[in-house]
């Protein structure tokens, strides 16, 4: 019999996903992994001991919710829900394709899977459930020049809070939401950038994991960046306006 706690990693072929993927593996979970590149899935559940499943999924398909409950049948359950697929642009040209791609993906992808993460586990109380998502430090301010990368991390970030609430309004005591909050994190997602301040990606997945086994329910990575975010914060909306960022 398996006693291995369960976690399913959706976005887990490349960035934060993966490195987490790999280190969950690593700390003694048994891990399936999901993201639309077939190869790179089979790859790694080769190479990996501890991936134990995969299945390719699309967070922007209505298929998508299918994909999920495959992978969880294949693992035999769920304890943990890692998700890290998204997608960002900087646009100030407002081309609408990258625009309402970040949308679709960012918001509509992860509402889709998270909240039927949200509903498998309220029905499974007998599971302590774990739900965690990648936000960002963009959703502090809305940025010029990633208009709707900013506004998709404030939706998720929301919605995160938004569950955590929606536990208590209906008093489920089985299911611990994270939000996590990482700056610049050298990955694909900013390759080629000139961002200061960039993370490196298997720190980063540490911090992440480590947070995660202690359940926490806010996680911003580094303490610059949550220095930075304090600032932010105190930014007065007439001025930030007018700040070039």
């Amino acid at each position: 019999m398996n006693n291995k706690p369960l976690a399913v990693v959706m976005g887990a072929t490349s960035g934060i996903g993966y490195e987490v993927a790999l280190l969950l593996a690593q700390r003694g979970w048994s891990v399936g992994i999901a993201g639309r590149r077939e190869e790179r899935l089979r790859t790694m559940m080769a190479e990996t001991d501890g991936v134990v499943a995969y299945e390719m999924i699309d967070v922007t398909s209505p298929q998508a919710i299918e994909g999920l409950h495959r992978l969880i049948d294949k693992m035999g359950g769920i304890d943990l829900y890692f998700h890290s697929s998204g997608i960002g642009y900087q646009n100030t040209s407002l081309d609408a394709d990258k625009e309402l791609r970040t949308i679709d993906t960012n918001c509509l992808g992860m509402a889709r899977l998270v909240g039927e993460v949200f509903r498998y586990f309220e029905q499974h109380q007998e599971t302590e459930g774990q739900i965690a998502v990648i936000s960002s430090i963009a959703r502090t301010k809305g940025l010029g020049a990633a208009p709707a990368y900013s506004a998709s991390k404030r939706f998720t970030s929301n919605y995160l809070e938004s569950l955590c609430q929606l536990t208590s309004i209906k008093g489920i005591k089985n299911i611990h939401i994270t939000d996590i909050r990482p700056g610049f994190v050298n990955t694909p997602l900013i390759e080629g950038s000139n961002f200061p301040m960039q993370l490196d990606a298997r720190k980063v997945a540490r911090k992440i994991v480590d947070g995660l086994e202690r359940h926490q329910s806010v996680m911003t990575i580094n303490w610059l960046y949550r220095w930075l975010v304090f600032f932010w914060q105190m930014i007065p909306r007439a001025l930030w306006i007018k700040m070039k960022i």
